[in-house]
C-alpha cells in the first residue's frame, strides 16, 4: 500500500518531518492514528478517531491526507480554527513533506465584504450613527486594497457587530449572478478558488447550512472532494441539529420591511405603494408578537401542538396567517416589478421565502422533528431534527461523484466518548459502529496532575455554591500566585464567583478576569502574560479551544458537573423519543453528554508533556452518587487528593515546581 509506506516514512525518527519541523518528536499514537487515516484513504470508508491531547492529530490527518494526492476538505468547529490550519498548519506541514498544493479558505457569505451592500450603505451613510459612519469609511478605505474581501482582515470590527450587516450579504439579500457587483463579488471568488484547490478548509456551520440550503458552495464541492476531515468532530451532531433544521426570526422580517420602505427612494420608486406594503408586514409582524404573553421566566417555549406553550392558540394562529398574507401580497408586487430590476426581484424572492417558511410553521410538527419558539428581543421560530444519523448516513452512502475511488471520511476529537467503540459520538452521526479508533493521550497524567472533590462541598442546587467555589479558587489562586481558571456552568454562577473572587483576592492585587469583559483572545492573552496574578471565570466556549501550555495555568476549577438543562427543548424531545424506544434517558443522554463535557473542561489544564497542575471540581455527587464513578472514568487517569490537607500539601509543591520550557512539538 505506497499510501501507507509513505506515511510511515513521513513519521519515521529520520523521516522529513523530523528532519523538517522544527520541534517535531515522533509520537508512537500519532504514527497510530495517522496509519490507520492512510489506511481509510487508500480503501476509502469511514474512521472516527478520539485523540487523547498532545497526540498531535492534527498532522496524523494533513500528512496522510497531503501524500495521498487527492481533493480534501476539511472542516473544523469555527473560524479561529479554520485560520490556525489555513495559515500555519497546512503550510508548515506541506513545507516539511516538500509538497506543493493549492490551498483555499472557504466562509459563509458574512465572512465577506460585499461591494453592492458597501455601495448602497454609503448612500445612506448621513443618516448613520457616527459611529457606524466612522467604521464605514474604514471599510471604504480598505475594500480599495483588499484582495480576499475577508471581514477578519479589519481587527476593529468585532465578528458580532450588527453594522457587519451594512456590508456583508446574506443569502436572502444576495442578489446573485444579477448583481452589478457580480465581478467584484469576494464570496463568488472564494468560491471558485476552492472548486480549484486541492485542500480546501471549512467549518463545520457553513457545511450544514449549505446542506441545508444549497448556497455556499460546499455542495458544489462536494462531488470532486476524495476526503473529508472533521476536525473537533465532537461537535458536529449539535451544529448539524442547528443548521440542519428550520429557523424564521422577526429580525428577518423587520429587514424585509426596511428594505421594502427603502424602494421609496430606490429603482423602483412610484411604482408601488411601498410604505404601505412595509407598514402592512410591520403591523401583521407587531401583532403576532403580541399573541406571545411576556415576561416568560424561560424565553423558549415547547411546541408540539397547533402553537407554542401558553399561548392562545387561536390567536397565534390568526397572528401567523395575517403575517403570511402580508408577505404574500409583498411578493406578488415584487415578483411583477422583478423582470425590470433586479434589487426588486430579490425582495420577492425574501418575502416568498419568509411566507413559505411561516407557513411551514402553520402546519403540525413532523415525525422526528422537535420545535420552538424563542421569545428574546425579536421572536424567532425554530424546527430541527432530533438527530444528523440519517442525512450523515444519506450522505456518506451517496455516489462519489465524478471519481472512481471510494469516499473517505474521518471524524476526530479529543473526546468522542466513553466507551472503546464511541458510540455516543457514532449513533448520533449515523456512522457504522465498526469505525471506531482510541488512541491514548502521551502524558503522564498520574505524576503530571491531581484531581480534588473537596469533601464538604455543598450541593450545587444550595445558595452557598457559588461563594463556596470562589473561596476555595481562591485559596488555590493565592498558593499559586494567579494561574486559575474556573469554567462554570452557568452565565448566573459565573457573574455570581467573579463577585466574590474580587472581593477574597482584593487584598492580593491580583486581576479577576471575566468572559464577556474582552474579547475571548484579548482576556486569554492577559491572562496569559501573568502580570501581578490572574484568575479567570468564564463558561460555554472556554470549556474547549482554549490552550495554554506550561505554568501559565496550573488550577483549573469547575464549579459542578455539567449536565445540559432538561429544559433545552431539542434535549427534551431526543429524551422522550430515547424513552419510546424504551430506552433510559438519564442513563443514554445526560450521563454521557455530561461525561464528555467534563472531559472537555479538564483538557484544558494539561497541555504539554511538561505541564503540571490540579483539576479541582466542586461537586461532591462525582462521590455520593452511583453515576460518579461512570464520570470520573471518563477523566484522564489522575492521581487523587483525598482531604483539605492534601489539597494545601498539592498546592504548596505545586508553588515550588520550576516550569520548564514549553513545547509545541507534534502539533
Amino acid at each position: 500500500m505506497p499510501l501507507v509506506r509513505a506515511v510511515q516514512a513521513a513519521f519515521d525518527p529520520v523521516g522529513p518531518l523530523a528532519r523538517k519541523m522544527e520541534g517535531f518528536v515522533s509520537r508512537p499514537g500519532q504514527t497510530t492514528m495517522a496509519l490507520a487515516v492512510a489506511h481509510t484513504l487508500q480503501e476509502g470508508g469511514v474512521l472516527a478517531v478520539e485523540a487523547g491531547t498532545g497526540v498531535g492529530k492534527t498532522l496524523a490527518y494533513l500528512v496522510p491526507a497531503l501524500l495521498s494526492g487527492h481533493k480534501v476538505l476539511l472542516s473544523t468547529a469555527t473560524k479561529t480554527l479554520q485560520e490556525q490550519l489555513y495559515l500555519r498548519d497546512l503550510p508548515r506541514t506541506l513545507q516539511a513533506l516538500g509538497i506543493t498544493a493549492r490551498v483555499a479558505l472557504l466562509k459563509g457569505r458574512s465572512s465577506y465584504l460585499c461591494a453592492q451592500r458597501l455601495e448602497q450603505s454609503l448612500g445612506q451613510a448621513q443618516a448613520m450613527a457616527p459611529q457606524d459612519r466612522a467604521l464605514l469609511a474604514q471599510v471604504q478605505m480598505w475594500a480599495r486594497s483588499t484582495v480576499q474581501g475577508d471581514m477578519a482582515e479589519l481587527p476593529a470590527l468585532d465578528e458580532r457587530a450588527e453594522f457587519l450587516d451594512r456590508v456583508t450579504s446574506t443569502r436572502e439579500n444576495c442578489l446573485g449572478g444579477s448583481c452589478p457587483q457580480w465581478n467584484n463579488c469576494h464570496t463568488q471568488a472564494a468560491r471558485q478558488q476552492a472548486l480549484q484547490a486541492e485542500v480546501v478548509v471549512i467549518n463545520h456551520h457553513l457545511f450544514f447550512a449549505d446542506l441545508g440550503v444549497r448556497a455556499s458552495g460546499v455542495a458544489e464541492l462536494l462531488p470532486s472532494v476524495h476526503t473529508v476531515v472533521f476536525d473537533e468532530a465532537h461537535q458536529l451532531s449539535s451544529t448539524g441539529v442547528q443548521f440542519m433544521g428550520r429557523r424564521c426570526s422577526g429580525a428577518q422580517v423587520q429587514s424585509l420591511v426596511q428594505d421594502l420602505a427603502l424602494q421609496d427612494g430606490g429603482v423602483a420608486r412610484g411604482m408601488a405603494d411601498w410604505a404601505g406594503l412595509a407598514a402592512d408586514v410591520r403591523h401583521a409582524s407587531l401583532r403576532l408578537w403580541e399573541s406571545v404573553p411576556p415576561g416568560a421566566k424561560d424565553p423558549r417555549r415547547p411546541w408540539d401542538a397547533v402553537a407554542p406553550q401558553g399561548l392562545d392558540a387561536a390567536h397565534w394562529a390568526h397572528a401567523l396567517q395575517a403575517l403570511v398574507q402580508a408577505l404574500d401580497a409583498s411578493a406578488q408586487v415584487c415578483q411583477s416589478l422583478g423582470e425590470s430590476w433586479p434589487e426588486v426581484a430579490a425582495l420577492a424572492q425574501r418575502a416568498h421565502s419568509l411566507r413559505q417558511a411561516l407557513e411551514d410553521f402553520r402546519q403540525p410538527v413532523p415525525a422526528g422533528r422537535v420545535r420552538w419558539l424563542v421569545q428574546g428581543t425579536q421572536l424567532v421560530l425554530h424546527e430541527a431534527p432530533l438527530t444528523i444519523a440519517q442525512d450523515m448516513r444519506a450522505l456518506i452512502a451517496s455516489a462519489p461523484g465524478e471519481t472512481a475511488l471510494r469516499k473517505s471520511w474521518i471524524f476526530t476529537s479529543a473526546t468522542l466518548g466513553t466507551d472503546p467503540q464511541l458510540s455516543w459520538f457514532t449513533t448520533q452521526c449515523g456512522l457504522p459502529a465498526d469505525c471506531a479508533l482510541q488512541v491514548p493521550s502521551p502524558f503522564d497524567y498520574a505524576r503530571q496532575a491531581a484531581l480534588y472533590i473537596p469533601p464538604d462541598a455543598p450541593a450545587p442546587d444550595q445558595a452557598q455554591h457559588s461563594n463556596y467555589v470562589a473561596q476555595v479558587a481562591a485559596q488555590g489562586a493565592l498558593a499559586l500566585g494567579g494561574r486559575t481558571m474556573v469554567l462554570t456552568t452557568t452565565v448566573r454562577a459565573m457573574r455570581a464567583i467573579t463577585a466574590a473572587l474580587g472581593v477574597a483576592l482584593q487584598a492580593s492585587g491580583m486581576t479577576v478576569l471575566m468572559q464577556g469583559q474582552a474579547p475571548k483572545r484579548a482576556l486569554l492573552e492577559t491572562f496569559q502574560s501573568g502580570q501581578g496574578g490572574s484568575v479567570l471565570v468564564a463558561t460555554a466556549s472556554f470549556w474547549e479551544g482554549v490552550d495554554i501550555q506550561g505554568s501559565a495555568l496550573q488550577l483549573v476549577v469547575i464549579d459542578k458537573l455539567p449536565f445540559t438543562p432538561p429544559d433545552d427543548p431539542v434535549l427534551q424531545a431526543q429524551a422522550q423519543a430515547c424513552l419510546d424506544a424504551g430506552g433510559k434517558p438519564f442513563k443514554d443522554i445526560y450521563l454521557p453528554q455530561a461525561a464528555l463535557a467534563l472531559k472537555q473542561g479538564a483538557g484544558r489544564l494539561i497541555r504539554s508533556e511538561s505541564d503540571q497542575g490540579i483539576l479541582l471540581v466542586c461537586d461532591p455527587r462525582l462521590v455520593l452518587k452511583g453515576y460518579g464513578k461512570r464520570i470520573l472514568a471518563a477523566l484522564p487517569p489522575l492521581r487523587p487528593i483525598a482531604d483539605e490537607q492534601q489539597w494545601m500539601e498539592a498546592l504548596q509543591e505545586l508553588a515550588r515546581t520550576q516550569a520548564l520550557p514549553d513545547s509545541d512539538a507534534g502539533r
